[in-house]
């Protein structure tokens, strides 16, 4: 064989892996099925072998031909519009599933959008974050996984419970993170729940060690210790690690992980569960008991082990895997013009499986777990309209707020105390209070300048009601006055600005300053 011949076979060996053929169907009539996910995280290669589980029943139950044509995107969105594109094109695929973030999948979506016949190709993505607007903008495009506003919910529910009344939110910066997308499901479960949010903390996934320290000591500096981790399991591995070493894993502190961290639990290394003691998680429960369940379960091992002998350690499925298996079953059903998407009612491994609007029906429950030693302990659950239970009842109606019917917590430190939620200002940090510079009448507030000390005097009646009330609190509470010059309105802004942690002074209470 002369040196171009074999250039050539090597050019159409590598191009045949790189979109291999997953799958042998038998049957007649086939349809080409394309998969867009990062097959290098944890969740993506869980996603990848449900989906090849899914298709191979669906082939052998149905007697079909359906067969897969799987793409990495590594979790770029130029890549996964590649695949697209090369999906389409070459494999003229029936439809897509994936990918899993927003930004892939709205890359995903404009590329469907711009080829012909856009209808016939729908979407069915993986991303929790889609914004409402996603579904009216591409009739082809499918929310395959449920929404992140009811686990908000079940956060702030733990946050309320406790009393605590701020809390600190560290989440993955991404383009629909910065757009406000994210945020929309971050504010409105707490604001409901009357827990203010003292900081926003955006992380990039490729944040260097100096970024997270930095970061971290930022918010260590505050007086609140009430944190909520929303991030990728990679990240939030590196933050809780990070935390550990600089001490904000012990007494006092508070916490919480969502879904995209905690449903990765069982795949994580000894060293990540060790940094991660007595923090709260919040899950998408589903029950892992049942023949259906268990048929897949060993049907998974038995391929993930074999795929990934060494680099994965536990060859078990979590929630993405049993979303990812329901979601191919999905749109096998809607092939051929069997169903529509809206049409589909069948309980999932991952839940009940209905689809309003092409929108996949939301989560109501959610397990609520404590990492402790080398593993975890599953406390309870967390139900909305129902509150917190130990166990799932439908047919118990209750709405229990408290979390303390599901037993002790074991909380960071180890305290067998409920952790305060914040600390006290120190002498080296104290409260800022804003005075009002130029008060309508003196005797309520008095500001006045020394030159040749070059200090501010505060008096008046609101300055002595404020000292006199810090002076019989039972703890020392360090706080300096410090004189604002602009209107009262204003003043009260840089309270909810966080540039004074209060304001003194003869302050009216209007319903504009109330906003």
């Amino acid at each position: 064989m002369n040196s171009y011949n074999f250039y050539v076979l090597l050019y159409f060996v590598a191009l045949a892996f790189a979109s291999v053929n997953l799958i042998t169907t038998k049957g007649d009539e086939s349809s080409v099925l394309g998969v867009i996910l990062d097959c290098n995280s944890r969740v993506g290669k869980e996603e990848i072998v449900a989906i090849e589980i899914a298709i191979e029943e669906l082939n052998n139950q149905q007697n079909r031909n359906l067969i897969l044509r799987v793409k990495c995107s590594r979790g770029e969105s130029v890549l996964a519009a590649q695949a697209a594109r090369h999906l389409i094109s070459k494999s003229h695929v029936a439809a897509i599933l994936g990918p899993n973030s927003w930004e892939e999948s709205s890359a995903v979506a404009e590329v469907v959008a711009a080829t012909a016949h856009q209808s016939d190709i729908p979407i069915l993505s993986f991303s929790d974050s889609a914004p409402p607007w996603a579904t009216d903008r591409w009739p082809f495009f499918v929310q395959a996984a449920p929404a992140t506003s009811n686990q908000m919910k079940a956060v702030a529910a733990i946050i309320q419970s406790w009393n605590w009344r701020r809390v600190n939110i560290i989440y993955e910066e991404t383009d629909s993170s910065s757009s406000g997308n994210i945020l929309n499901h971050l504010y409105a479960p707490f604001r409901d729940a009357g827990v203010q949010i003292d900081a926003l903390s955006p992380l990039p996934f490729f944040a260097t060690s100096a970024a997270l320290s930095d970061e971290l000591d930022k918010l260590r500096r505050a007086q609140c210790r009430v944190f909520v981790v929303h991030t990728g399991v990679a990240l939030a591995e590196r933050i809780f690690a990070r935390a550990h070493q600089m001490g904000m894993m012990e007494k006092d502190y508070v916490w919480i992980a969502t879904d995209s961290i905690t449903s990765l639990v069982h795949s994580m290394s000894p060293p990540a569960i060790s940094s991660m003691q007595g923090v709260v998680g919040v899950r998408r429960h589903f029950r892992d008991s049942g023949d259906k369940f268990r048929e897949f379960r060993t049907k998974f091992v038995e391929k993930f082990s074999k795929r990934y002998p060494g680099a994965e350690k536990n060859h078990g499925p979590g929630i993405f895997a049993l979303q990812a298996y329901d979601a191919a079953r999905s749109i096998g059903l809607t092939i051929n013009g069997t169903k529509k998407i809206d049409e589909i009612d069948f309980d999932g491994l991952s839940g009940k499986i209905e689809y309003k609007n092409r929108k996949l029906s939301p989560v109501v429950q959610f397990q609520i777990i404590n990492i402790i030693g080398r593993s975890y302990q599953e406390l309870g659950f967390w139900s909305d309209g129902s509150g917190f239970s130990t166990v799932l009842d439908n047919t118990v109606k209750s709405n229990n707020s408290s979390m303390e019917i599901l037993g002790h917590v074991v909380w960071p430190g180890g305290p067998w105390s409920t952790p305060r939620g914040w600390v006290l200002p120190t002498v080296s940090n104290p409260l800022r209070i804003g005075v009002p510079n130029v008060s309508l009448t003196s005797k309520f507030v008095k500001v006045e300048y020394n030159a040749a000390t070059k200090n501010y005097s505060f008096s008046g009646f609101s300055i002595e009601v404020f000292n006199k009330t810090v002076q019989n609190l039972n703890y020392s509470l360090p706080y300096e006055f410090i004189p604002y010059n602009g209107s009262y309105t204003d003043l009260v802004k840089q309270v909810r600005l966080k540039e004074f942690d209060a304001a003194v002074g003869d302050i009216a209470i209007i319903s504009g300053r109330y906003d």
